[in-house]
């Protein structure tokens, strides 16, 4: 029986390694198409080559625009959808002030239901088709999340907060529970359709050692879940940290003694970490989530790529939503660029955009499902427009009379001045999303 093939025209962009490694990682085809059968990629090429190939198959005509693989956030705290922008200060005040409160009230089915739908469609708006979430200690919170993804055969990877100290009541439980309620969460989510699942201690200063060592036995239990947790973002919650673990030589060590440091493990931040640190998380294969908005938003300090890069650690771009204060990976791409500007590292746009695409499929280890246009990787892509407002417009107008109008200035322009207008489509699996304003009725 012959597949059903749909093609789609536009100007195709994906990475097929590093840039960092490599300079042809890239593929860019102008008026190309991207052939989607089932679901999934079955091939790119030329227009005029693919309509030969495919001459039954139907085409959608986004020509001119650019088609790339969806976006993947790897660290982004759904809870927060709604504290986002909140007058920020400091880590530790903004977490007691906005965050805690907030994730109080997903102990109600009803409200995680309606911040799991605004969150995953705020998502698409902004081109993004995959993310690591973080939920709070509430297994409500971790169900509504996995059911709002499921309805659009989204991958989604996130879990139950672990916390049993530092928090309000309502947020902390009991290492028992803790382990209980993960595996039954574990049991009924993980690997079932595309959903993922996350053991999650939100980080040392709200768990104890017993705690992080039911974490690490979790993952034992369960070893292609993936861990994820925060490092060495704030130098206040480093001093508190060591305080608490006084046996401990550093932060990393903390995690490293309950055997949560390993190569599915994704650390926010690391903006703080000594070279000695930096080694064994390269060692270990463990990745970091850079997230500028947020480092810049509670005045966290300046995470050194360029040093990232030297010492090869693994190292993603994410939003940090709601520390971070944009949805919009083309922001945080620009925000990254900022950054390291300030640290005399001019980051080329194409490490930019490895970071969230296929760099950040292979942190997960999900590359041969998700981050390029590979065939027989899910078709979760999306279409992005140029020229959506007067300052992006006059400057395609002045690049393309000076001749300067190439692909890196088309995609730096993109991260410095675009945002969620960018974002013409998203599609999962091969289907477009239709973007929705969630409210509450």
């Amino acid at each position: 029986m012959n597949r059903k093939v749909e093609l789609f025209r536009g100007d195709i962009f994906y990475f097929t390694s590093s840039p960092l490694e490599d300079i042809h990682a890239y593929r860019y085809i102008p008026d190309g198409v991207l052939a989607v059968s089932e679901g999934k990629i079955l091939a790119t090429g030329s227009f005029v080559e693919m309509k030969k190939c495919f001459s039954d198959a139907s085409v959608t005509d986004f020509s001119g625009k650019l088609l790339m693989p969806g976006f993947i956030d790897a660290h982004i705290h759904y809870p927060q959808s709604e504290i986002i922008g909140m007058y920020g200060r400091q880590l530790l005040d903004w977490l007691h002030e906005y965050t805690f409160p907030a994730e109080t009230m997903f102990s109600s089915p009803e409200h995680a239901d309606y911040i799991a739908d605004f969150f995953v469609n705020e998502l698409f708006r902004n081109g993004t088709t995959t993310c690591m979430a973080y939920a709070t200690v509430h297994p409500e919170s971790v169900n509504a999340l996995f059911t709002a993804a499921s309805q659009y055969n989204m991958c989604m990877l996130t879990g139950k907060m672990l916390m049993d100290r530092n928090a309000p009541e309502q947020l902390t439980d009991t290492v028992e529970r803790g382990g209980t309620e993960s595996r039954t969460l574990i049991e009924a989510w993980h690997n079932k359709g595309r959903n993922r699942y996350v053991i999650t201690p939100r980080f040392a200063i709200s768990c104890t050692d017993k705690q992080l060592s039911e974490a690490g036995r979790l993952h034992r239990d369960y070893p292609d879940t993936y861990i994820q947790t925060h490092l060495s973002e704030n130098k206040s919650e480093i001093d508190q940290t060591l305080s608490l673990y006084p046996d401990c030589s550093d932060y990393l060590e903390v995690y490293e003694r309950a055997g949560l440091v390993t190569e599915r493990t994704v650390f926010g931040h690391c903006i703080h970490l000594s070279e000695a640190e930096s080694h064994r998380l390269a060692s270990a294969g463990a990745a970091i989530a850079h997230c500028p908005t947020s480092n810049l938003f509670l005045g966290s300090g300046l995470f050194n790529m360029r040093e990232a890069n030297r010492l090869g650690l693994q190292t993603t771009l994410a939003t940090d939503v709601a520390g971070g204060t944009s949805f919009s990976m083309l922001r945080t791409m620009g925000e990254a660029y900022k950054v390291q500007q300030l640290n005399a590292y001019p980051m080329s746009p194409f490490e930019s955009l490895y970071k969230c695409t296929l760099g950040s499929a292979r942190v997960l280890k999900l590359e041969d499902e998700i981050g390029s246009f590979k065939e027989g990787c899910y078709a979760d892509f999306i279409v992005v427009e140029d020229a959506v407002t007067p300052s992006q417009q006059i400057r395609k107008d002045c690049l393309q009379r000076t001749g300067k109008w190439d692909l890196e200035n088309r995609i730096f322009g993109l991260q410095i001045l675009g945002d969620d207008r960018n974002i013409a489509a998203t599609y999962i699996e091969g289907k477009a999303v239709k973007f929705k304003f969630i409210t509450r009725e």
